[in-house]
């Protein structure tokens, strides 16, 4: 046994050897070691006992419970609930409150299993998924942070997690061991209360047992991504009481609201990288024809164009869930008609990602844009539902490609519809409206996305007539083709009488 006190250590454990708890004590009287508990001091007299335990909680459960199993819901979090308990299971039961910022609750059980995870070299493990799961089911009178398990629903939606992840294939082998450790543990009880979840979330048993809404959607065979309902819900919230300047649509003749829609069209596709000139795609535009070695670029600048010149398309929104798939669907057939390498209209079967940003499962597609179409269906302002539908289309991300230009269309078909101005995302802005989209997504903040459509919106209802050369000059002048690091966006107000009254030099006739 050693007989000198490591000091390079911040935490000292009391000694059942008589000369090394002397000078435990020497170093105490001394001012070089405190105590913060029974049996416990450190040499760190300057930070507070309760973070010092944080910091060296396991060494702290391996020296005064070794072999102890951290178990029922600490298993999953590893860190004390908000109330400051964590649960263990031991020989015991008792309930430990001496050590500083920590509850100890010691719950009398089985000693470690196989599958459970030990500490590296320290004697204490932690229940496996299969045990904590089982643990978590069994009934307890307390709730909250005090409580040992997690609400029902917590375990449905990690039953729900594995199904995503691995399908049927997986949760059966979850529930395989799970049935194993059941019986090492004398939680048959609990386990059949997990079988039958597992089954409702299968559609072999009822859903009645079911309590989450993606639970239900899951059985349904509907099921939805839960963290994207979340970011549509907080959306929502920020909407739903929101009024909005009324901004009507001053591109009401045939011609006018055809080269709004060209200019939208060639905005929305040089956002995607579909890069050309304004002469460039005015010509495909105007002939129809495409430019020889940019074949699949031309489609798209044409597609494009087709729906959004399409006044009877473009004043067509959704009234129910199978409406809007339809829709959207339809109009991505249109959209990507010349690229049948991104199966136009149809809804992606592989995973795909922008970034770090990794989009909706394949699987949970439909689902996800059924729940949040319940949700938009709930708005009223007009520019509220063209904001929220943009988003859900955006984030969900349903087709292999042209994602960003049907959720455009998509957001500019609602404001058609109610006779308010457009939106177009000039060149020059793109940035602002990418971060904006990002911040939403990533630090779930809607305030930002709202006030750049906002602006959008405010620019672009200075984008009327029927002149193209007058309209693309004005464009310049705002900086609107600039690239973001070159220019800043300038919002040059037009008098609508003026330009109502001028004749057309030049207009889209394609």
């Amino acid at each position: 046994m050693p007989t000198e006190i490591d000091l390079t250590k911040e935490i000292i454990f009391a000694s059942s050897d008589a000369v090394m708890s002397r000078r435990i004590s020497q170093l105490e009287k001394g001012g070089t070691l405190k105590k913060i508990a029974p049996r416990m001091y450190t040499t760190n007299l300057l930070d507070s006992p309760k973070n010092i335990v944080k910091r060296n909680i396991w060494d702290i459960l391996a020296w005064r419970f070794p072999g102890i199993v951290i178990s029922h819901r600490s298993a999953n979090e590893l860190r004390p609930t908000d109330t400051g308990d964590f649960f263990m299971t031991y020989t015991y039961n008792r309930k430990i409150t001496d050590i500083p910022g920590i509850r100890l609750n010691i719950i009398k059980g089985k000693p470690a299993l196989e599958n459970d995870i030990k500490y590296g070299s320290l004697n204490i493990y932690s229940s496996s998924e299969y045990r904590w799961m089982l643990e978590v089911m069994q009934i307890s009178r307390k709730k909250g942070g005090e409580s040992k398990s997690f609400p029902i629903e917590f375990v449905e939606e990690r039953l729900e997690n594995i199904i995503h992840a691995g399908g049927e294939k997986r949760i059966n082998i979850f529930r395989d061991e799970a049935r194993k450790v059941a019986e090492l543990l004398d939680l048959n009880d609990e386990f059949g209360k997990l079988n039958e979840v597992i089954s409702a979330l299968l559609s072999t048993h009822s859903s009645d047992v079911l309590s989450t809404d993606s639970g239900k959607a899951l059985a349904a065979g509907i099921p939805y991504d839960t963290q994207r309902a979340q970011l549509f819900t907080l959306l929502y919230d920020a909407l739903k009481d929101r009024f909005f300047i009324n901004r009507p649509n001053k591109s009401n003749s045939e011609d006018s609201f055809r080269l709004f829609s060209f200019f939208e069209s060639y905005f929305s596709n040089y956002i995607e990288g579909t890069i050309f000139t304004v002469e460039e795609a005015k010509k495909i535009i105007d002939t129809g024809m495409v430019i020889p070695k940019r074949v699949n670029d031309s489609h798209d600048i044409l597609g494009t164009f087709k729906i959004l010149s399409n006044k009877m398309e473009m004043n067509t929104v959704p009234t129910t869930e199978d409406e809007f798939i339809a829709i959207l669907k339809r109009r991505h057939s249109i959209l990507m008609n010349g690229r049948e390498e991104c199966t136009p209209g149809i809804f992606k079967t592989v995973w795909n990602r922008a970034g770090n940003t990794e989009f909706v499962d394949p699987k949970l597609v439909e689902g996800t844009l059924r729940f949040g179409f319940r949700l938009y269906m709930a708005l009223k302002e007009p520019m509220a539902k063209a904001i929220f539908m943009m988003f859900m289309c955006s984030e969900v991300h349903p087709f292999l490609d042209g994602n960003g230009r049907v959720s455009r269309i998509m957001m500019n078909a609602e404001l058609v519809k109610e006779e308010q101005t457009r939106i177009i995302v000039p060149t020059v802005f793109r940035e602002d409206y990418i971060l904006a989209l990002r911040k939403l997504s990533r630090s779930k903040e809607p305030s930002v996305f709202i006030q750049v459509l906002e602006k959008l919106q405010a620019f672009s209802d200075n984008l009327f007539g029927e002149d193209f050369n007058e309209l693309n000059a004005y464009l310049e002048q705002c900086a609107a083709f600039e690239e973001p690091e070159q220019g800043k966006l300038q919002i040059i107000d037009r008098a609508f009488e003026k330009a109502a009254s001028t004749l057309p030099e030049d207009k889209i006739v394609g």
